[in-house]
């Protein structure tokens, strides 16, 4: 996640930009118009300096689009022939992927499709402009928020006595902070339920419960969930950074604001790096204890104060299904993260833990 350095002005209405030019602008330096159509704006973005501005899908009159290139601008046309806006300027809400009643029409499955049989060089180019804009759209949408990341398996189930907890974990978490997740269902979904249900959260589970997989049908997996956003009023906001490359895990929809990319590595650290307020990790399998020790090798080799709370929630899991913890603590052992490096056993011990931490930060 890059930070500009600059002025960037986001144009991506014809309201915002009449104003702006009315307004008396006569540098378009550091603006990126997106996906507009300019067929009648071509004199008057013409009477402006163009050095530095950048024109992102839009459309120009016969002409227009070669003469604002020779002005300074950069113009880049749309790619035809795929299913997602490669220049989007903000992060998927739960109803833009989820566009259709039948799942396998749906932006979220197009997108998946393409995604394992688009090779050509226009395809790559577009997954990377996507990923690109995705990218700038979450830095925006972090920006002065506490982020607390709840890490965990894919796997879990609706109805089970692990979902429920997890949905405790995001909710008494999510009274206080922003929670991310990977995006996905299982555990992450769980998170990001508990977060988004400001009261009620039994009745959701409850209602969760009848439908309690993804599997084999994701429609009704989905629909069931969508059903409990509608009935909740005044839902919270929370993050999912799910990807396409594991296109087999659909996004969650209790996520507000879902950043999805289609690369999975660079997803993987920003997931990381936006949970500036900590991480707590949830029993998983391969790809939670990835992003253990992802996650331990930023702290390992971050500044003091860059250094954020990591915590195991499940000490018999963590010691003896999958002994992630001797290794943790053994390399946190005399680093600077050592005490930021916690196992736990409940909810309410990881939610003190995050929330201690905040305070002596807030403190400093």
């Amino acid at each position: 996640m890059k930070h500009s350095h600059g002025r960037v002005v986001d144009v991506t209405t014809l309201p915002d930009l009449d104003r702006r030019l009315a307004a008396g602008a006569q540098s378009l330096a550091g603006w990126r118009v997106v996906g507009l159509d300019l067929t009648a704006r071509g004199a008057a973005l013409l009477q402006r300096s163009l050095g530095q501005a950048l024109f992102l899908g839009c459309e120009f009159a016969d002409g227009d689009d070669d003469a604002v290139r020779r002005a300074g601008a950069i113009v880049l046309h749309d790619i035809p022939g795929i299913p997602v806006d490669p220049y989007r300027p903000t992060l998927y809400a739960p109803g833009d992927l989820y566009d259709a009643p039948r799942y396998d029409d749906t932006l979220d499955a197009r997108s998946y499709a393409w995604s394992r049989h688009g090779n050509s060089p226009e395809d790559t180019l577009a997954m990377a402009l996507h990923d690109h804009h995705v990218d700038a759209a979450l830095a925006a949408w972090v920006a002065d928020r506490d982020v607390v990341g709840v890490m965990g398996g894919h796997a879990l189930e609706r109805g089970s006595t692990a979902y429920a907890e997890a949905a405790a974990l995001g909710h008494a978490l999510g009274d206080h902070l922003t929670v991310a997740t990977g995006g996905g269902p299982g555990a992450m979904e769980a998170a990001n339920l508990g977060a988004f249900v400001p009261d009620g959260l039994d009745d959701a589970l409850a209602r969760l419960a009848k439908v309690p997989s993804f599997q084999p049908d994701v429609g009704a997996w989905a629909g069931a969930a969508l059903d409990v956003v509608r009935a909740t009023n005044r839902g919270r906001q929370s993050l999912g950074i799910p990807t396409w490359h594991y296109g087999h895990e659909p996004p969650n929809v209790f996520a507000s604001s879902i950043a999805k990319f289609f690369a999975n590595a660079p997803r993987e650290a920003l997931l990381l790096e936006v949970c500036t307020a900590g991480i707590v990790f949830l029993p998983g399998a391969g790809g939670t204890v990835q992003e253990v020790f992802q996650d331990a090798c930023e702290n390992y080799y971050a500044a003091r104060t860059a250094v954020a709370p990591m915590v195991l929630l499940g000490r018999r899991y963590w010691t003896e299904e999958l002994p992630v913890w001797p290794l943790l603590q053994a390399l946190a052992a005399g680093r600077t993260m050592e005490p930021h490096v916690h196992l736990v056993d409940t909810v309410e011990e990881a939610v003190e833990v995050v929330r201690a931490t905040l305070s002596r930060r807030d403190d400093a």
